[in-house]
C-alpha cells in the first residue's frame, strides 16, 4: 500500500496549493473518508482536509457497534433499520479485522416499557430485516436460562430475555483505514488543516476553500469544482463560514461512554439496558480489551469542541448498571477512563432527544456545496455512496458517466478480506517463528491489520517492543501526528489500560522523536499535552469520594 505518513502530509498540503480538484471534502471522519474513498474509486480528483486529527469528532466517541438499531423500530424506522442491518452484512467482508459479530441480551422485567409478546415481534421484524443474514437468529430465554447465560443479571422481577446477533467495531480505526483506500485510489488527504472561508466566481458559485494549516499557521486556497462539507456536529458552523446566510439544521445531542476492566462486569454477551420508563437504551459492550457502559442522550447547544463528561453522566450510567447488576456494585472507582461526543442529529421537531431521528440529511446548495449530516455510523459507506451522487448533479452530463458509481464493498485492503484475515491468524505462530517475535505480539497485531500484521513486524527494528511498533505503524500509516492521537485514537491505550498506557509513554515518545525530528523541547511539549488531554477527559474523578 501507498504511504500515508507524516512526510506524506507535507506533500499532499502542496499538491492542494497547486493543483485543481474535482473534489473538495471538508471532515474527516467517518463521512468524509467515505466520500473520499467513494469519489476516488470513481476516478475523481479528490482534497480532503481536517481540522483536528482525523476521527477526533464523533467517529471515536460513537458505542462503537455496528448494528441496525433495535430501538429505531419503536419509531418505526424500517428503513432506516432495513439499511443499517443490510450494511452491518456488507462490512463484515469489507473489515473483517475491525467489525466483529457479537451477541446482545435484552433482559425483560415486569417493570418493562416492553413485554415479552412485543419484543418478540420485534426480534422476528429485525432478523426479517436483515433477510435473515445476521450471524445467528435470535433467542428467547426463560428467566431460568437468562441467569444462566448471564448470572451477574438481576434476577428480581425478571420474566425472560431475547438474544439476537449485531456487531462491535474499532470505530477510529475504520475511519483511518477508509482513508488509506482513499489514499490508495489518489485521493490527497491531510489532516489538521482547517476550512477559514471560501472564494467565488463572479457566477456566486464556490472555486475553492480557504484553509489555515494549524501546525505551520500557514494560509492557502484549496482550488476544486465541488466542496462536500461531511463535518458532523460541527455542519451549522462550517456551513455558516461558507455562506453568512446559513440557517442551522442540526439538533445536536452528547453521548457519554464510561470503559470498564472486564472483570469488573462479567458479561457473556453485551446487554441492552433501558431506562425502564425512558426511551434511552444504555448497552454494556465486551470487547477483547475492556467493558464499554452508554450511552447518554441529552440535547447539547455548545460548541462540540467544549463536550466532556459531566458528574452527572456518570451518576446516570452507573445507577443504570447498578439497575441490572447490582450484584457487581461497580462504583466510579472503577472506571478507567471516559469519553465525550457530540451527534450531529438534524432536527424534525421531535418532542425529545430520543424520538429524533437518526435518518442522515444531504442538502445541495446551488452555489457548489453538498453538505451531509445525521445518519448512523453503520450506513455510512451508503450514506457516502448517496453524498457523491447529489453532488455529482452539479457536474455535467459527460462528467456523471465517466465518474461511475464503483464497487465500494470489496475490502478496504489487500490484507485484510475474509480470507486473508482469517489466513493471518492461522499463520501467527509460523510468523512468531520466523520472525523471532513473541507470539502474543504477532496474534494481536494479525487481530489488529490481518496480513499486514507480517509487513509491519518485518519492516522495523528487531529491538521495537510491541507498542514501538504500533507506534511505527502510526506515524507511517496513519498520518499521526501528536501523542495524543497515538493514545487516545490509534490505539485503546488511554481507554483500555488502568494507567491509560503511561507506562510505556518514554518507549513510544522515543519512536516519535526518532521518526519525526521532534527536539527534546518538542518532546516535553508533547507529553504535556498528552498528560492534559488525559486530565481533562477524566476530570470528572475529582468530584467523587476514593478517586
Amino acid at each position: 500500500m501507498k504511504n500515508f505518513s507524516f512526510a506524506n502530509r507535507i506533500q499532499n498540503i502542496g499538491k492542494m496549493k497547486t493543483q485543481e480538484f474535482d473534489l473538495v471534502v471538508i471532515g474527516g471522519g467517518i463521512n468524509g473518508a467515505g466520500v473520499a474513498r467513494d469519489a476516488s474509486a470513481r476516478g475523481m480528483k479528490v482534497a480532503l482536509i481536517e481540522a483536528r486529527d482525523f476521527a477526533s469528532g464523533t467517529s471515536s466517541k460513537s458505542s462503537k457497534l455496528i448494528h441496525g438499531g433495535i430501538r429505531y423500530l419503536e419509531n418505526l424506522e424500517f428503513k432506516l433499520v432495513f439499511e443499517a442491518l443490510n450494511e452491518r452484512t456488507k462490512l463484515f467482508e469489507m473489515a473483517p479485522h475491525l467489525v466483529h459479530p457479537l451477541r446482545f441480551m435484552i433482559p425483560l422485567y415486569q417493570e418493562s416499557r416492553v413485554g415479552i409478546a412485543k419484543m418478540g415481534m420485534g426480534m422476528w421484524l429485525y432478523d426479517a430485516l436483515a433477510l435473515f443474514q445476521a450471524p445467528e437468529m435470535h433467542e428467547r430465554c426463560s428467566a431460568k436460562e437468562s441467569m444462566a447465560r448471564m448470572p451477574a443479571l438481576r434476577e428480581k422481577n425478571l420474566l425472560g430475555s431475547y438474544i439476537y446477533s449485531d456487531a462491535y467495531m474499532d470505530d477510529d480505526r475504520l475511519v483511518i483505514e477508509t482513508l488509506r483506500a482513499a489514499n490508495e485510489n489518489g485521493a490527497v488527504c491531510a489532516n489538521y488543516v482547517n476550512a477559514t472561508g471560501a472564494e467565488f466566481g463572479t457566477d456566486g458559485k464556490i472555486t475553492g476553500v480557504v484553509c489555515q494549516d494549524t501546525i505551520s499557521k500557514e494560509k492557502f486556497t484549496i482550488k476544486g469544482r465541488h466542496v462536500i462539507s461531511s463535518v458532523g456536529p460541527w455542519t451549522d458552523e462550517v456551513g455558516h463560514t461558507l455562506f453568512k446566510d446559513w440557517k442551522k439544521i442540526l439538533r445536536p445531542t452528547k453521548g457519554v461512554h464510561l470503559t470498564l476492566p472486564k472483570h469488573r462486569l462479567p458479561l457473556s454477551s453485551a446487554v441492552v439496558m433501558g431506562a425502564e420508563q425512558s426511551d434511552r437504551i444504555v448497552f454494556g459492550i465486551p470487547r477483547h480489551e475492556m467493558i464499554i457502559i452508554g450511552t447518554t442522550d441529552t440535547d447539547y447547544k455548545e460548541s462540540p469542541e467544549n463536550v466532556t463528561t459531566t458528574p452527572e453522566d456518570v451518576k446516570y450510567l452507573l445507577e443504570i448498571t447498578d439497575h441490572y447488576f447490582p450484584g457487581a456494585k461497580v462504583t466510579s472507582h472503577d472506571i478507567i477512563a471516559s469519553y465525550a461526543g457530540v451527534r450531529p442529529l438534524v432536527n424534525d421537531g421531535s418532542s425529545t432527544e430520543g424520538k429524533t431521528s437518526r435518518e442522515h440529511t444531504i442538502i445541495d446548495d446551488p452555489r457548489g456545496v453538498t453538505f451531509v449530516a445525521g445518519g448512523k455510523y453503520t450506513t455510512y459507506r451508503l450514506m457516502c455512496q448517496q453524498t457523491v451522487e447529489h453532488a455529482l448533479k452539479s457536474f455535467t452530463m459527460e462528467d456523471r458517466a465517466k465518474f461511475a458509481r464503483p464497487d465500494t464493498t470489496k475490502p478496504l485492503n489487500e490484507y485484510t478480506s475474509v480470507d486473508a484475515f482469517q489466513q493471518a491468524l492461522a499463520l501467527t505462530y509460523s510468523w512468531s517463528r520466523e520472525l523471532g517475535r513473541p507470539a502474543d505480539d504477532i496474534t494481536q497485531l494479525a487481530e489488529r491489520y490481518g496480513k499486514e500484521a507480517e509487513v509491519i513486524v518485518s519492516r522495523y527494528s528487531e529491538d521495537y517492543t510491541y507498542w514501538q511498533l504500533e507506534a511505527a505503524q502510526a506515524i507511517d500509516s496513519t498520518m499521526c501526528l501528536h501523542l495524543r492521537d497515538f493514545f487516545a485514537r490509534r490505539t485503546h491505550l488511554f481507554l483500555a489500560d488502568r494507567n491509560h498506557g503511561v507506562k510505556h509513554i518514554d518507549e513510544i515518545a522515543q519512536v516519535f522523536q526518532e521518526k519525526m525530528g521532534w527536539s527534546d523541547s518538542r518532546l516535553h511539549d508533547e507529553k504535556h499535552m498528552l498528560t492534559e488531554y488525559m486530565a481533562h477527559e477524566i476530570d470528572w474523578k475529582k468530584h467523587f469520594p476514593n478517586n
